[in-house]
């Protein structure tokens, strides 16, 4: 059992921690935060579903604006800013930081992604780390590491926090709707170095060369598939594992991603020494 003292010590550092969490957020700062939720709501909205491209983009604008001044607000990163049902907001488990990222759709074959990192600082001031999509301009978006800079982008859905050697990493799961006839779902491992700053990517996959996945060695798992065929990719906290859907082409022509549609089965990832590691079929669901 512990000592009496570490308990004591241990329940009044909680106690302090909660309150000066409680006294960050005064009940001005969540008025104020409250107000541009409001106004982001609407801007949030009309950039996925306004019906012209020159309304999406002006509501893109102006959304990304108006979200850098309410983080200004003090302590604004402990404010969910639930009502933002089109913008992705994902806490890392530790509550560092969290991510935030959104799609831009100029058209059905032309999507961008914008985004940034707000880090917790104890201070409840600022720091946010702008997230540029370089998917564009890159022939091979696997091959390297990558910053804030040159991104590529997605909407995450998900966040799993491993560790190894004494580090945290970051896998973030997202969604890229590519273009008019296919869809990807990116593996995409976040780390920070000594600066604290972000980077995207390494070689954290183990798996066989397959057809229907990208050539090794990567810097970043991709399913590709076709539209709409709803490829799962997920994490299961039961299992401890990513599991994904199998592949196969529906017309036999595995080199065209937008024939690839779900086989039934599926294949997984397990965090092993600092890397995911391959999980053949018959192993990546849980056994009767």
């Amino acid at each position: 059992m512990f000592p009496r003292k570490i308990i004591i010590v241990v329940l009044l550092a909680l106690f302090f921690y909660e309150s000066n969490t409680v006294q960050a957020q005064t009940p001005a700062n969540k008025s104020l935060l409250a107000e541009a939720e409001k106004i982001l709501a609407a801007s949030a909205f009309t950039i996925l579903n306004g019906d012209d491209t020159e309304d999406r983009l002006r509501a893109d604008s102006f959304f990304t604006r108006q979200l850098v001044q309410a983080l200004r607000t003090p302590y604004s990163f402990h404010y969910g800013f639930d009502s933002l049902k089109t913008i992705s907001r994902l806490y890392a488990p530790d509550s560092s930081f969290r991510i935030i990222t959104w799609q831009l759709m100029k058209d059905f074959s032309y999507y961008r992604y914008k985004g940034a990192i707000q880090m917790n600082t104890k201070d409840g001031s600022l720091k946010l780390i702008p997230l540029y999509d370089g998917a564009d301009f890159t022939e091979n978006p696997y091959d390297s590491i990558r910053t804030n800079q040159n991104w590529i982008g997605a909407v995450y859905y998900n966040i799993i926090q491993k560790e190894y050697n004494n580090k945290k990493y970051y896998t973030l799961l997202g969604y890229d709707e590519n273009d008019a006839r296919s869809t990807k779902k990116w593996i995409e491992v976040l780390h920070f170095d000594l600066e604290g700053k972000p980077l995207f990517g390494g070689k954290f996959f183990n798996y066989p060369n397959d057809i229907n996945k990208p050539k090794q060695p990567v810097s970043r798992f991709c399913l590709e598939f076709k539209k709409q065929a709803n490829a799962k990719l997920n994490y299961d906290a039961k299992l401890d594992r990513i599991v994904f859907v199998k592949l196969m082409s529906e017309s036999n022509e595995p080199n065209k991603k937008h024939t690839l549609v779900p086989y039934g089965t599926v294949e997984g990832f397990k965090w092993e020494y600092g890397r995911w590691v391959y999980i053949p079929e018959y192993e990546a669901v849980e056994p009767d």
